[in-house]
């Protein structure tokens, strides 16, 4: 049996501003805007070349604004990646890798600055936040680890 991951639900204080961050700044796709009533709004963003969508909304997540984090957006090249996020005006960390050269450790610890050395898929990463503190990674994958 197949089992797709289809949507991520992410707690957001302001959906306006949050719908405006995903669909102006970062340039998702604004699938749906139902407003069904007064405290409930349900908004499905998806990420350039993604299968799997964002949804936000009032009266849909029971988390706290802001407290998703570790949410992974797979890019071709972390460099230029970093490069266009910033000229839209978001702040970014990174390129960085970690120092263990396996994946990244939570939060800050382990930061090498810097992509990875030999570029390797898997091995380097940039981090932001959405203006609810929602955390993002960028992380860099040219060639596909066997049966992914």
């Amino acid at each position: 049996m197949d089992m797709k991951l289809e949507v991520v639900v992410l707690p957001v204080a302001d959906v306006d501003r949050a719908k405006a961050f995903y669909t102006e700044r970062l340039g998702f796709r604004l699938d749906a805007d139902f407003p069904v009533d007064d405290g409930y709004r349900v908004v499905q963003v998806t990420p350039p070349g993604s299968e799997c969508s964002i949804i936000f909304g009032a009266g849909v997540a029971a988390a706290a604004p802001g407290t998703l984090h570790g949410l992974h957006l797979i890019v071709t090249d972390i460099e230029k990646a970093v490069a266009e996020l910033t000229e839209r005006g978001i702040t970014v960390d990174g390129p960085f890798r970690d120092v263990t050269g396996v994946f990244h450790h939570a939060g800050t610890v382990g930061r090498v600055p810097g992509p990875h050395p030999e570029r390797a898929s898997y091995g380097s990463f940039a981090a932001f936040t959405d203006p609810d503190g929602n955390g993002w990674f960028l992380q860099e994958v040219t060639q596909r680890a066997p049966g992914r």
